[in-house]
């Protein structure tokens, strides 16, 4: 869909698909696994991966190769401290000034902490970075991160790695009407139809890793998920037809031969 553009920040993407990189088997089926997506943005947790090794095979080799676009991610900081010293150690290695924000509030459910999520948010945009966080679906929160300055917002679908797909379209609907930026859905997708009906809710994108490295086939799976993104996106353009309680003849009524 080149005619159809996403621009978060100074940055321009054909592809409304982001995936991760973590719980491959190796670097080997991560590269495939990318290469189906056709993902262009990449989201690497910076706590997770070996940032100095970039020797051949290596995960930071494949990731810095140019075919990708590196979102640097603050996964497993529990204080806004640790995120804004993970992201500038992102900043400092020179992988780029986009970055996915994460201040983890609570140990079971990998629910965000909204109030150091807004704290650092704040002091990274005041550095200049364009700053995705992770949030809850929660309208009142995307809007004061977007007043913060986030190029983006990225509610939760359901908790992280849960597969259990979009638990509130509510919220996510009242977002997406509210939002002058874009809206990026992040975590629980568990399938190609959850990552559809995000795509048919109006949410200029999907972020995922575990529906795709978890499941039984990693490379067919990506490919599901590019496509069912694409035909998400296709359907919210073209206007699903109003939902009725009642039959609408398919057929014309018009021209029918009586006799």
């Amino acid at each position: 869909m080149t005619g159809d553009p996403l621009t978060i920040g100074r940055h321009t993407f054909h592809s409304r698909l982001f995936v991760g990189t973590g719980k491959y088997k190796d670097v080997d089926e991560t590269r495939r696994a990318l290469e189906a997506s056709g993902a262009e943005v990449v989201t690497v947790a910076l706590r997770r991966v070996n940032l100095k090794d970039r020797g051949e095979g290596s995960m930071m080799s494949l990731l810095t190769s140019g075919r990708f676009t590196i979102l640097p991610n603050t996964a497993g900081c529990y204080t806004a401290e640790d995120a804004l010293r993970t992201a500038r150690l992102a900043r400092e290695l020179g992988l780029s000034d986009l970055v996915k924000l994460e201040v983890i509030g609570d140990e079971k459910t990998l629910f965000p902490d909204n109030e150091a999520t807004l704290e650092a948010a704040r002091t990274l945009v005041s550095e200049g970075f364009t700053v995705l966080p992770y949030c809850i679906d929660d309208p009142i929160v995307c809007k004061k991160l977007e007043d913060v300055g986030c190029a983006a917002v990225m509610p939760l679908a359901a908790p992280i790695g849960s597969g259990l797909g979009i638990r509130n379209p509510y919220n996510i609907m009242i977002i997406r009407e509210h939002a002058k930026v874009p809206v990026i859905v992040d975590a629980g997708v568990g399938t190609a139809s959850d990552a559809a009906v995000a795509m048919e809710l109006g949410c200029d994108g999907v972020l995922m890793n575990t529906a795709i490295a978890g499941a039984r086939d990693p490379i067919l799976m990506a490919e599901a998920m590019r496509d069912a993104v694409r035909a998400g996106r296709a359907a919210f353009r073209a206007g699903r037809i109003p939902r009725k309680l009642y039959a609408t003849a398919s057929s014309p009524l018009t021209g029918l031969i009586s006799g």
